[in-house]
Protein backbone atom coordinates (compact mmCIF):
# COMPACT_ATOMS: atom_id res chain seq x y z
CA UNK A 1 0.00 0.00 0.00
CA UNK A 2 3.16 2.33 0.72
CA UNK A 3 4.17 1.27 -2.94
CA UNK A 4 0.84 2.60 -4.21
CA UNK A 5 1.05 5.62 -2.28
CA UNK A 6 4.81 6.73 -3.31
CA UNK A 7 3.89 5.73 -7.40
CA UNK A 8 0.78 8.30 -7.34
CA UNK A 9 2.59 10.82 -5.69
CA UNK A 10 5.59 10.56 -8.32
CA UNK A 11 2.97 10.50 -11.10
CA UNK A 12 1.02 13.69 -9.83
CA UNK A 13 4.68 15.61 -9.16
CA UNK A 14 6.03 14.55 -12.60
CA UNK A 15 2.47 15.68 -14.15
CA UNK A 16 2.88 19.13 -12.18
CA UNK A 17 6.28 19.43 -13.56
CA UNK A 18 5.42 18.55 -17.35
CA UNK A 19 2.42 21.33 -16.51
CA UNK A 20 4.92 23.63 -15.11
CA UNK A 21 6.82 23.27 -18.32
CA UNK A 22 4.24 23.68 -20.17
CA UNK A 23 3.31 26.61 -18.46
CA UNK A 24 6.04 28.57 -18.76
CA UNK A 25 6.80 27.75 -22.78
CA UNK A 26 3.28 29.32 -23.14
CA UNK A 27 4.24 32.22 -21.24
CA UNK A 28 8.29 32.81 -22.74
CA UNK A 29 5.82 32.90 -26.14
CA UNK A 30 3.41 35.25 -25.41
CA UNK A 31 5.83 37.48 -23.49
CA UNK A 32 7.73 37.74 -26.97
CA UNK A 33 4.53 38.42 -28.84
CA UNK A 34 4.09 41.84 -26.47
CA UNK A 35 7.75 42.40 -26.87
CA UNK A 36 7.70 42.26 -30.16
CA UNK A 37 3.89 43.83 -30.88
CA UNK A 38 5.49 46.53 -28.89
CA UNK A 39 8.25 47.91 -31.24
CA UNK A 40 7.58 51.31 -32.30
CA UNK A 41 5.15 51.41 -35.47
CA UNK A 42 3.48 48.12 -34.14
CA UNK A 43 0.05 47.88 -32.95
CA UNK A 44 0.43 47.96 -29.22
CA UNK A 45 3.25 50.70 -29.35
CA UNK A 46 0.25 52.87 -30.91
CA UNK A 47 -2.15 52.20 -28.56
CA UNK A 48 -0.12 52.87 -25.43
CA UNK A 49 1.07 56.79 -27.46
CA UNK A 50 -2.87 57.01 -28.24
CA UNK A 51 -3.78 55.92 -24.89
CA UNK A 52 -0.85 58.55 -23.32
CA UNK A 53 -2.20 61.32 -25.34
CA UNK A 54 -5.90 60.77 -24.78
CA UNK A 55 -6.40 59.21 -21.40
CA UNK A 56 -10.26 59.20 -20.81
CA UNK A 57 -11.05 58.75 -24.50
CA UNK A 58 -9.30 55.41 -24.68
CA UNK A 59 -11.24 54.34 -22.07
CA UNK A 60 -14.54 55.78 -23.43
CA UNK A 61 -13.53 53.80 -26.23
CA UNK A 62 -12.64 50.77 -24.44
CA UNK A 63 -16.18 50.91 -22.60
CA UNK A 64 -18.16 51.12 -25.68
CA UNK A 65 -16.19 47.95 -27.10
CA UNK A 66 -16.87 45.91 -23.91
CA UNK A 67 -20.70 46.96 -24.09
CA UNK A 68 -20.87 45.72 -27.68
CA UNK A 69 -18.95 42.19 -26.93
CA UNK A 70 -21.06 42.16 -23.82
CA UNK A 71 -24.63 42.44 -26.05
CA UNK A 72 -23.59 40.15 -28.63
CA UNK A 73 -23.18 37.35 -26.16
Amino acid sequence: MAERAIDTATDVSRTITEGSAALQAAVDRLSEVVATARQPGKPLSTISAITREAPLASLFVAFLFGIAVARRR
